[in-house]
């Protein structure tokens, strides 16, 4: 008797198991979206990148009153489509973020920002979207 409820419950387990991954390869895949989801997700990007150019044209993140935007109104000449590239201010390869840095440090005399700051993100997505249709070109100059 013991026997034969260890094999029911492992036949039961099984089935579960089975019913479990049958139907579960039947739910939304990663690359499966509705319109809806991507009108959200468009929505929320705007808004990132909406924050990026306020950031641009606002003196707020150095120290001497200057703005990213009175050396590259809407984003001109940073071609953020050719990093990471060889930076000769910094003397490596560097990726987009550390270029956006070294601005702030030295030009606008203020702080880095940290990596994952939102503000990072924010002028990243700006900068993108400015150049949006642009062929992607690592390493080009």
């Amino acid at each position: 008797m013991k026997r034969m409820v260890t094999y029911s419950i492992l036949v039961c387990l099984l089935i579960l198991i089975g019913l479990g991954l049958f139907f579960g390869g039947m739910t939304s895949r990663a690359d499966e979206f509705t319109e809806e989801d991507l009108k959200r997700w468009q929505e929320e990007f705007m808004v990132v990148v909406q924050k990026g150019r306020e950031l641009w044209v606002s003196p707020e993140l150095g120290t001497n009153q200057v703005a990213c935007a009175q050396c590259h109104p809407n984003g001109a000449n940073t071609h953020p489509e050719t990093y990471p590239k060889f930076q000769q201010q910094l003397g490596r390869v560097i990726g987009l973020r550390d270029m956006i840095n070294w601005c702030l440090m030295n030009p606008l005399e203020g702080k880095p920002l940290k990596l994952n700051d939102p503000n990072m993100v924010a002028i990243e997505a700006y900068l993108a979207y400015e150049r949006r249709g642009v062929p992607l070109a690592p390493g080009k100059h």
